[in-house]
């Protein structure tokens, strides 16, 4: 009953989805946080190469938004249907998520590729930096329909309760990329395109991976070419849940191509890369909290379709304590230790001076994550797709981007576009969080409703 997560204890069930899911995403990480460490540390090479990593950054985002669009609103509808058992229906949800994802990768390279140059200086690249991110994005964009694919597919293979192996979908791409990062930039003397070709090469292998793995015979259900006929219904329903993953990944681009463009207005190219550092850190700090809550979602949304009520409440409160935990401690964290967090991404010493007291000032009040990763969580896994939508609009479209447009202004300079952050952290986690604990958690009943016999319903195991 190991795929059966209706029953044993749900803080372990949660547990047993979300370490393996931790360690895939921090694999995953290290696709391109290896490539920064890599490139900032260039003999020769100032922070401009990172600087140029960091214009591309947006556009990298942007193919993970409509990954997210299509897999992360796949993957809780696929989690329910198992639940109430209809399995018919949840291979023709990942027979038209793979299909989905698949077209368009293709869509997305063609106008990535075709329009990277105009694009990349409207994202605040300078005729110095330009030439860094071109040659990382010629070269990474080759990689979107296999990226899409094994990003967008992993979360179905946790979904049927296969998290290790879900695991290994990123531990052995990440695994190739460690090893083909260095030969590629120092041992052939590639810079930063031998970085975006390890990449691409370890993406491929991930694709594989999990195309392999839901087409073969050790996983319950299957990518079925019947079930890759696109249902108009299975569409709608897939991207209007998958619509918050979307436009949070989406406004996280709009942040990073207006943070760009102000700090390059206000402190030139240097703040550009500190930036680009500062983003890789909090990749990696939020990195725990978001496995938590993603591992939560298929453990709650297959609950929520057993109609295993109580089951719900316990998954959305053990995702918020211990997200609340983590977040206070990493916090403490770069309080403790800002020089050191950005000497691991670069050497240069006016980039470590200036980096460290933007650090401290852009997780000020990290904890708050917490509330929004929890809250986005119950809501994308209980199919409340408006609220999931509104509140991921609401911390990044509607909070930081004003900010950090308007606080450099009044006289804040670049520390306007670093304090943007936390604002919005404390204003919309707490936000999203108390509506979802007032709107769905309250309104769940308090007890399991999940067999009816002789016409009444057993709860809880008993009869009433």
């Amino acid at each position: 009953m190991k795929h059966d997560f209706s029953q044993g204890k749900v803080w372990r069930n949660i547990v047993e989805q979300s370490v393996p899911l931790v360690m895939a995403q921090l694999v995953l990480l290290l696709y391109n946080v290896v490539d920064r460490i890599y490139i900032g540390h260039m003999p020769g090479v100032d922070s401009m190469a990172l600087t140029g990593i960091g214009l591309a950054f947006p556009l990298t985002t942007l193919i993970a938004a409509f990954t997210n669009l299509f897999g992360t609103g796949g993957a809780p509808l696929f989690a329910i249907a198992r639940g109430a058992g209809d399995e018919e229906k949840a291979e023709k949800i990942l027979g038209n998520t793979f299909a989905l994802l698949l077209g368009c990768s293709v869509v997305i390279f063609v106008l990535c590729y075709g329009f990277r140059r105009p694009v990349l200086y409207l994202f605040g690249a300078s005729d110095a930096s330009y030439i860094y991110a071109d040659e990382y994005l010629r070269i990474y964009l080759w990689g979107t329909p296999f990226v899409m694919l094994s990003t967008g597919l992993n979360g179905f293979i946790n979904a049927e309760g296969f998290p290790r192996t879900g695991m290994l979908t990123t531990v052995i791409g990440a695994a190739l990329n460690l090893v083909l990062d260095p030969l590629f930039i120092f041992g052939f003397d590639m810079g930063v395109g031998g970085a975006a070709l390890a990449t691409v090469i370890s993406q491929i292998v991930s694709a594989v991976w999990v195309l392999r793995f839901l087409t073969g015979k050790k996983t319950l259900l299957h990518i079925r070419r019947q079930c890759m006929r696109i249902d108009g219904g299975l569409v709608r329903e897939i991207t209007s849940l998958g619509l918050a993953g979307f436009i949070m990944q989406g406004t996280n681009c709009l942040v990073q191509v207006v943070c760009n463009a102000t700090l390059r207005s206000y402190g030139g190219d240097l703040y550009v890369g500190i930036m680009t550092v500062i983003t890789s850190v909090r990749e990696i700090l939020v990195l725990p909290v978001n496995g938590l809550s993603n591992g939560a979602q298929p453990v709650i949304g297959y609950n929520y379709g057993a109609k295993k009520y109580r089951r719900v409440k316990q998954g959305i409160r053990f995702t918020a304590v211990i997200g609340i935990i983590y977040t206070i401690v990493a916090w403490i964290f770069v309080i403790e230790s800002p020089g050191f967090l950005i000497s691991v991404f670069t050497s240069d010493p006016a980039m470590i001076e200036k980096g460290a007291d933007a650090l401290k000032i852009y997780f000020f009040g990290f904890f708050f994550m917490a509330f929004q990763f929890t809250g986005q969580s119950a809501f994308t896994a209980l199919k409340d797709a408006k609220h999931a939508v509104f509140f991921s609009l609401l911390r990044k479209a509607i909070i930081v981007v004003p900010l950090t447009i308007l606080l450099p202004r009044l006289g804040f300079g670049v520390n306007g576009v670093f304090l943007a952050e936390p604002i919005s952290n404390a204003i919309g986690g707490l936000a999203c969080f108390l509506t979802m604990w007032a709107t769905l958690y309250r309104k769940l009943p308090d007890e399991d409703m999940d067999k009816k016999i002789d016409g009444k319903v057993e709860r809880g195991g008993g009869q009433r």
